[in-house]
């Protein structure tokens, strides 16, 4: 039924995966899907952020991410998993369903929010954007 399943996350809060993260790894091993973990960073070559920060800084983070994501890998997804890494720049839910379209996912998995940081509280929009612009199945873990 899946054979390529997206999964945001937000490295910095555990929120974003703890629920979500088993899920999509019992549909993968369900299906014989491929896990695609997603990490979106702001757009730091916009030129009115940009300004604030040094030149080298948006490839200096992208490699930190980079870095972090592969450690993140290693540490929750179980070998026998096939698992890819993508890092992308931009608004959180337009970079996942733009990823989403590039991958040819057929199913994004994320997190809902509970409103108890303000965190989970953005998380909630980013949910309910992806949901309503994706053209592939998305389902929210609560």
């Amino acid at each position: 039924m899946y054979s390529k399943i997206l999964l945001p996350v937000d490295l910095n809060e555990e929120a974003s995966w703890t629920k979500a993260l088993p899920t999509a790894l019992a549909l993968c091993k369900s299906f014989g899907a491929s896990l695609h973990v997603v990490t979106v960073m702001p757009d730091y070559r916009m030129p009115l952020v940009g300004a604030y920060f040094p030149e080298d800084f948006a490839s200096k983070a992208h490699e930190a991410v980079t870095k972090a994501q592969h450690e993140f890998i290693q540490q929750h997804v179980p070998e026998g998993v096939q698992v890819q890494s993508v890092i992308v720049d931009g608004s959180p839910w337009e970079a996942i369903v733009e990823t989403a379209k590039k991958l040819e996912a057929d199913l994004i998995v994320m997190a809902s929010h509970n409103k108890r940081k303000f965190a989970d509280y953005v998380l909630g929009p980013n949910a309910e954007h992806v949901v309503h612009h994706s053209r592939m199945s998305v389902m929210i873990v609560r």
